[in-house]
């Protein structure tokens, strides 16, 4: 078995989500399906690795009433965890379905400030766990710096483990000057990343080739919504359609494909079957609605027909 996968979430939320009919300005809306759910890029990717047979430890901030609901959530989730303390309060995001339109409505906070000693505290706790994947994801709250998974890519390489990484902007380009073993941008993101059109397949596959071999990360899988994705890696690019699917909602996708194919990865699987596995966790998570993750039921399903195509 391999040894826990730990999760680092500096911006962590309660997520909170509904339906109603219709969203409209000043009158009362009447909600159904209200949920609550411990979020944030490495818990919902630890909740996922659980679903799928793993083992996860998330390391998560968070502070005031709205921290302790979370930690009450991350319990609830079966999820082992470590938090730590903010003077500041957790954030509370909100997902509302709309009935009528089919659409979905996200509305995120940017969150608290975290001082020096905060984030430096979940630095030092970390170096306390022993693990071989540790999974940094989310983006970076107000008060961290902006190279902050940069150092800590140096010191998981140190140790000789290895950082996956799910962030975007000055965040992601800090972790690959230092060099991480897997990033998971969306297409968006690493066209921002490069401050390039990247929507000609060609291009991309050449952009993710050039990143790869100049050592910013060995493995870059690139989601593309219903496009599917692509995974580059130095024996060469592997591209993977997305099963077609009634999508519910959106949320949490893209941690789950971080997920899946960590999990992987951990587990021994070659990269393109661990990248196979990203999608199928991905695309079962579109199935349920609101801030509900994937079932281990659909990722099965999905993963026994994905068969990724070398370009």
């Amino acid at each position: 078995m391999p040894k826990r996968i730990v999760t680092l979430t500096l911006n962590p939320a309660v997520d909170a989500s509904c339906a109603t009919e219709e969203v409209r300005p000043i009158n009362k809306l009447r909600t159904t399906n209200d949920r609550l759910d411990p979020g944030g890029g490495g818990i919902n990717v630890s909740r996922v690795v659980n679903e799928l047979g793993g083992e996860s430890f998330a390391v998560y901030a968070a502070g005031g009433r709205s921290g302790d609901v979370l930690d009450e959530l991350v319990r609830d989730a079966g999820v082992m965890a470590h938090r730590i303390s903010t003077a500041e309060p957790t954030r509370v995001s909100h997902v509302v379905f709309e009935k009528s339109s089919g659409q979905e409505y996200r509305f995120t906070p940017e969150g608290p400030k975290i001082a020096i000693g905060e984030w430096q505290a979940a630095l030092d706790f970390l170096e306390l766990l022993d693990f071989d994947y540790l999974v940094a994801s989310g983006s970076l709250p107000r008060g961290v710096p902006v190279d902050f998974y940069g150092r800590l890519a140096v010191a998981v390489k140190r140790r000789g483990s290895r950082l996956v990484v799910d962030t975007s902007g000055p965040a992601l380009a800090a972790a690959l000057e230092a060099g991480v073993h897997l990033v998971k941008p969306s297409r968006g993101e690493f066209a921002r990343l490069l401050e390039r059109d990247l929507s000609d397949p060609a291009e991309l596959a050449a952009a993710a080739t050039r990143l790869v071999e100049s050592g910013g990360t060995e493995l870059l899988a690139v989601t593309m919504g219903h496009e599917g994705a692509l995974l580059a890696t130095r024996e060469g690019i592997w591209r993977l359609g997305t099963p077609k699917v009634q999508a519910k909602s959106a949320v949490g996708a893209g941690d789950s494909f971080v997920a899946g194919m960590t999990w992987g990865l951990a587990s021994g699987e070659p990269a393109e079957r661990a990248f196979a596995l990203g999608v199928a966790a991905g695309t079962a998570t579109v199935l349920t609605p609101g801030t509900e993750l994937c079932h281990l039921v659909d990722v099965q399903r999905f993963f026994a027909d994905l068969q990724p195509v070398r370009a």
